[in-house]
């Protein structure tokens, strides 16, 4: 998401703000990607503190990442980096974090940084990723995981050239209450051999217009901008990331979109031209050949929101906007809830898996390198489609 659909970059700084943090424009600009003192990461026993640098705390980072690395034992906070000194100290203020840096290399450069969390947007993600695997420190990265395909596959390149560091990112997708029971069914087979499957996300939010209709006069956010979010549109990608978990990667994608709001106010109040789409058709194929569509849209006035439905030779399994789960098999006359308990349910627990990874005790699984380069190359494949009419194939 997050579906890192959270506005992960801007919690206490407007969009021109944190868009000069340090010098995240020039170094992007100018192509940057080598940090210019690589070193060896630190020793360490599962007894010891790892302690965590924070690059952008925008919304996410504060609501959601903080509080969660606080309820680690062993996990300090020790250094922050945000656009200038004086906004990187507001956040040390409020969140008691001893070292406020004033550029993201003066923070890569400290010695008593172990990991890193990259907080702020896409674009940054590659050139900050790889500057910090090439300081010796391991990286938890926000979603969503780059611009394009390239820089994902750059980013997990450069976390296999150091694999005595951990690289993971920040889940996007809020499938965790669905995601044991749905891979359940399916790996028992209960739904026989997978057909079709059809997928709606629909943002209802406030990220849209009163009750869904297309924001007409919206405000821009860098989710509007292209050269912020890349290729990314939508919650694609964290729709993506799930359906990785449950049925696997694609093998060829047909999409076309639309830009149903083309022009947003910017930060000085001017009208702004808008690219990235805000509805999104997708159809795409699995490896056993079974056919997906996939729709996603920001402009459906008082629809009823997300909806799942995975047909099998066998069964079908539906799931609706609340995240409830039903199935049904043949000879059944309509489909029936399936029992989901808590405890059997997965949770978001991204700081946790990433602390117990660096202390060697636990494995990455929500979200290695691998799977953000799949989702990557899918939105990548959907922007192609969509811009060309032709069919994409996977992978890139």
């Amino acid at each position: 998401m997050s579906d890192g659909s959270s506005d992960q970059a801007t919690g206490g700084l407007n969009r021109r703000e944190f868009l000069s943090v340090g010098a995240f424009p020039l170094m992007a600009a100018a192509g940057a990607t080598e940090f210019p003192l690589e070193r060896a990461p630190r020793k360490r026993s599962a007894q010891d503190p790892v302690r965590v640098g924070i690059i952008g705390a925008g919304a996410n980072v504060r609501d959601v990442m903080l509080p969660a690395f606080r309820q680690i034992a062993g996990c300090e906070i020790v250094a922050v980096a945000n656009r200038s000194l004086a906004s990187s100290q507001r956040v040390a203020d409020e969140f008691d974090i001893p070292r406020p840096y004033g550029s993201w290399e003066e923070l890569l450069y400290d010695d008593g940084v172990d990991a890193v969390l990259i907080g702020t947007w896409p674009y940054m993600h590659r050139t900050l990723t790889l500057a910090t695997l090439e300081a010796g420190k391991h990286v938890l990265c926000q979603a969503r995981m780059a611009n394009t395909g390239q820089e994902a596959r750059d980013m997990l390149e450069a976390s296999l050239r150091h694999p005595d560091l951990v690289s993971q990112l920040v889940p996007t997708s809020t499938s965790y209450r669905i995601d044991n029971v749905i891979k359940r069914h399916i790996e028992e087979g209960y739904l026989g051999e997978i057909l079709s499957v059809e997928i709606q996300r629909l943002q209802t939010g406030d990220r849209t217009g009163p009750g869904g209709f297309a924001d007409r006069g919206g405000d821009l956010a860098w989710r509007h901008e292209r050269q912020y979010s890349g290729m990314n549109s939508l919650n694609i990608g964290s729709t993506k990331e799930s359906m990785i978990r449950w049925l696997g990667r694609g093998t060829r994608v047909m999409a076309m979109s639309k830009v149903h709001v083309p022009y947003r106010y910017n930060s000085r109040g001017h009208l702004t031209s808008v690219t990235i789409p805000d509805h999104v058709d997708i159809m795409y194929e699995l490896m056993n050949g079974a056919q997906v569509h996939m729709r996603f849209s920001a402009s459906t006035g008082l629809s009823d929101g997300n909806q799942t439905w995975i047909y099998g030779t066998e069964g079908t399994l539906h799931v609706d906007r609340r995240m409830n789960v039903f199935a049904g098999r043949k000879g059944d006359s309509q489909l029936s809830p399936v029992p989901n308990p808590v405890e059997e349910q997965a949770s978001y627990r991204v700081g946790e898996e990433f602390i117990n990874a660096i202390r060697g005790i636990e494995e990455i699984t929500m979200v290695p390198f691998e799977t953000g380069v799949h989702y990557m190359e899918f939105t990548e494949a959907v922007y192609r489609s969509a811009q060309t009419g032709q069919t994409v194939y996977l992978p890139l």
